[in-house]
């Protein structure tokens, strides 16, 4: 079925990888994954997903580099991003804005909060 949606899950902890993909996979999204900064920005060019749920700390390029780099390409500014992160500070969050997150959840989160994001920003609706 190719009329699934496709979620990049970047993170660089294998078991919250493993754990969130069987959950996205369960609500009928196609979710690849990538571990590190590099490879994040390789998949999200060359796989072109409808959402990416990327982590701050990442081995290579973190988070926020990731986020920028795509927001500024006429190619990818489309694809909606939620920053999935441990960094639960107001100044990650603000900087999460400037860089163009559509969305700042911070671990540990609650799966349906996350899984009513995806849905709002899979449907065009942006925050407020």
């Amino acid at each position: 079925m190719s009329n699934k949606k496709r979620i990049l899950l970047v993170d660089d902890e294998g078991k919250f990888v493993v754990a969130l993909k069987i959950r996205l996979e369960k609500s009928g999204y196609q979710v690849s994954q990538a571990y590190d900064g590099e490879e994040a920005l390789s998949k999200a060019r060359s796989e072109d997903p409808d959402l990416i749920i990327l982590d701050l700390m990442l081995p290579k390029v973190d988070g926020f580099m990731i986020c920028s780099l795509l927001k500024k390409d006429d190619r990818y500014k489309h694809i909606p991003i939620i920053i999935c992160s441990s960094r639960i500070r107001e100044e990650d969050k603000e900087l999460g804005r400037k860089v163009g997150a559509d969305a700042y959840i911070t671990k540990p989160f609650d799966s349906q909060d996350l899984m009513d994001t995806i849905k709002r920003l899979l449907s065009g609706n942006k925050p407020s």
